[in-house]
């Protein structure tokens, strides 16, 4: 079976700043069609999103698509809550894993796959202050070393 292709459209990049990324999953979204023509040109948030379970469905809050530009009466509001498709036994997985304390449901990335719109979310657990710090000074620390050893094979 080929592999498909992933076409990227967003990504949470304050979702790995402030949280500690668990585990991941698929899931497709119910849209309406100005929603999917809006998302090919790429405009869309995650920002201050996240997901719910709500009597056995997932449901997104707070992802912003803005109304397609070449729309009419048709575009929906931009921040609706909108569905989420995922299979019985992974929300029983996912309801499972957020029973537990401090664990939250997170997008980290909207993408189409095979033509199909598709969100990845995170089981996420939030980083105090100091693991924050923690992790910018690893990423410092990585990126010095990475300059060294360029400035080393340069001379």
């Amino acid at each position: 079976m080929p592999k498909q292709e992933l076409t990227p459209v967003t990504t949470n990049k304050k979702a790995y700043h402030d949280f500690f990324i668990e585990e991941t999953f698929e899931a497709g979204i119910a849209l309406v069609g100005t929603e999917v023509k809006s998302l090919r040109e790429g405009k869309a948030n995650l920002k201050d999103s996240y997901a719910l379970v709500k009597r056995g469905e997932v449901f997104i809050l707070g992802c912003h698509i803005s109304p397609y530009s070449h729309g009419n009466i048709m575009n929906t509001d931009p921040e609706r809550t909108r569905k989420l498709l995922l299979h019985k036994s992974e929300i029983k997985r996912l309801t499972g894993l957020l029973a537990q304390k401090g664990f939250t449901l997170i997008p980290l990335k909207i993408y189409f796959k095979g033509g199909r719109v598709k969100m990845e979310l995170g089981i996420a657990k939030g980083k105090k202050l100091y693991d924050v710090r923690e992790t910018v000074k690893e990423k410092e620390a990585k990126r010095e070393m990475d300059r060294a050893k360029r400035d080393r094979e340069k001379s």
